[in-house]
């Protein structure tokens, strides 16, 4: 059976998709930017030097027992403007980040933000009945004071909201610098820049209570959505909503599983993750072709994308008004996939999963006057992933 000969579809994805209009601007405070995103591992050490090898970070920060801190193990990698905090517990007995571990294996714990008025923003959320996991609190250094709060969002998931203006260090208080992996210069640059957006699945039936949340909440506003209609395959299907800060520099694509006749990967991720959570980080490039290169180079491993792909794009092209800096013949070389309209395009590419449970993989993203989430790739995508699925037996 080949899952790749019912076709046709990227035209009418992109035509039916929605767009939103984004409403009148929050006044009660501002979401400036992602900060960091933490993973709850089982071994920091090892998990934050995959993606200093493998992903082209350098480790920058540490806290742990050297440092006075006598629970839990901090590793912080960055690349450009995205930060990476690994967390592991020392203590056989601790039972909070242990228990998140036997249920999720190990992943994406918070999505950080960082805020203007602080006050503001908790107020609303306290308001309009948000769980708060831990309220306004300060820790400070030399370089100043930062002002954190934490919200419960989907699942077990959270998000700390910080505020740095009294603050002139690089990243937080707490932590010591550590110097640079002797691989990073040795391994070529990966290019990537800043996190394009945080995709989180979500059971069946979950996606709207979850797109009002960060309505009503966070005061986020839906960007963009599909629905099954338009994404889906012989076997499984799935609805999508992202939702928006004002400004629409940080998006949050919410994901739910549709009826089909099979399992859809969405269901897969719930199932192996124990409850929602992050399925996949996008990392924004200017230059993917160099960056995939780059990072096969260094071993990481993409999604396979069949040629019957890019025969159909190249068919596709002949009657777009875009055009495409980048040679086809290339894109198909490296399994960059491609959407696009008539104003611009983005390119994109999946890795394999990144842990052993089928949970969290990565998106590497290059835009170019494109603000979409390649609705027109979504159904090669799903196939991809059931190849995949069917190889671990789970479709």
């Amino acid at each position: 059976h080949n899952p790749f000969t019912y076709r046709n579809f990227e035209k009418q994805v992109t035509r039916t998709m929605t767009s939103y209009e984004r409403g009148e601007k929050p006044t009660n405070g501002k979401f400036l930017k992602f900060h960091h995103i933490t993973f709850y591992v089982s071994n920091a050490k090892q998990a934050s030097s995959f993606y200093t090898t493998r992903m082209g970070f350098q480790p920058v920060f540490y806290k742990g027992l050297e440092t006075g801190h006598r629970d839990y193990a901090h590793h912080v990698i960055r690349q450009n403007e995205i930060y990476i905090v690994f967390v592991s517990p020392y203590n056989p007995g601790e039972s909070h980040l242990n228990n998140h571990l036997m249920k999720h294996g190990d992943g994406v714990k918070d999505v950080a933000f960082a805020v203007e008025n602080l006050e503001g923003i908790i107020k609303r959320a306290k308001q309009k009945g948000a769980t708060i996991v831990r309220d306004i609190w300060e820790e400070s250094d030399f370089n100043g004071i930062v002002r954190f709060a934490t919200l419960q969002t989907y699942g077990d998931t959270t998000h700390t909201l910080i505020d740095r203006s009294l603050y002139r260090g690089s990243f937080l208080p707490g932590y010591a610098p550590i110097g640079e992996d002797a691989l990073g210069k040795l391994l070529p640059s990966t290019n990537l820049d800043f996190i394009d957006h945080i995709v989180g699945n979500q059971a069946d039936n979950e996606m709207e209570s979850v797109a009002k949340w960060y309505e009503d909440i966070l005061q986020f506003h839906r960007f963009w959505s599909v629905d099954d209609k338009q994404v889906h395959t012989e076997y499984s299907a799935l609805r999508s909503i992202v939702m928006a800060n004002w400004e629409e520099n940080i998006k949050m694509p919410i994901n739910e599983p549709a009826p089909g006749k099979k399992k859809s990967q969405i269901q897969e991720f719930v199932e192996y993750y124990g409850g929602p959570g992050v399925q996949h980080i996008a990392l924004n490039t200017q230059d993917i072709i160099k960056s995939v290169v780059n990072l096969k180079a260094r071993g990481m491993e993409f999604m396979e994308i069949p040629d019957s792909y890019y025969d159909i794009l190249r068919q596709q092209l002949k009657s777009s008004k875009v055009k495409i800096n980048e040679a086809i013949d290339e894109l198909q070389k490296h399994k960059i996939l491609i959407d696009y309209d008539e104003n611009g395009y983005l390119l994109q590419i999946f890795t394999k999963n990144v842990e052993d449970r089928p949970t969290l993989f990565l998106e590497i993203i290059q835009r170019r006057n494109h603000n979409g989430f390649g609705a027109g790739n979504f159904k090669t995508l799903f196939e991809s992933i059931e190849i995949e699925q069917e190889k671990r037996g789970n479709l």
